[in-house]
């Protein structure tokens, strides 16, 4: 391959976090985003407008993704990944942090997904489509004193 035939390369991020309360019985449950027609379940993130600090796009993405107003917890990590689109290779990197909901319902989700739904820490690491996701959510509950 030539480098002519090569594709550019262009380094992006993202961010966003893993909203987790207590549930009735006393279990750490987190927020999750899912998709029916892809059967695709994530953590909710997004992309930083211009000039917007990761923790503001973290918080800002969360409370679109998911309908919950949130506060900013801990960094629980970053993935990175790689993907082709429109003819460019890109480098992504998607910060997380944890977070407690501080008010609004995942009733209130946006329209990027079909549902929005609180899971246990092992329904979520069952559903979740990305193992780099699961490796986040496993040590969110390593942090929360959940065992898994």
């Amino acid at each position: 391959m030539t480098s002519r035939s090569r594709l550019p390369i262009e380094d992006v991020v993202s961010a966003g976090g893993i909203p987790w309360r207590m549930n009735e019985r006393g279990e750490i449950e987190i927020a999750i985003c899912g998709r029916r027609g892809e059967k695709l379940w994530v953590l909710p993130k997004g992309t930083p407008d211009d000039g917007e600090p990761l923790e503001a796009t973290a918080l800002r993405e969360v409370r679109e993704e998911t309908g919950l107003d949130v506060r900013l917890g801990e960094p629980i990590g970053s993935i990175e990944y790689w993907f082709t689109a429109n003819g460019t290779r890109y480098h992504k990197r998607v910060h997380h942090w944890l977070m407690e909901p501080i008010g609004g319902d995942v009733a209130n989700h946006d329209h990027e997904f079909d549902e929005v739904r609180w899971v246990t820490i092992p329904e979520a690491l069952e559903l979740l489509t990305y193992e780099g996701e699961r490796n986040l959510v496993r040590e969110a509950a390593r942090r929360l004193g959940v065992d898994v």
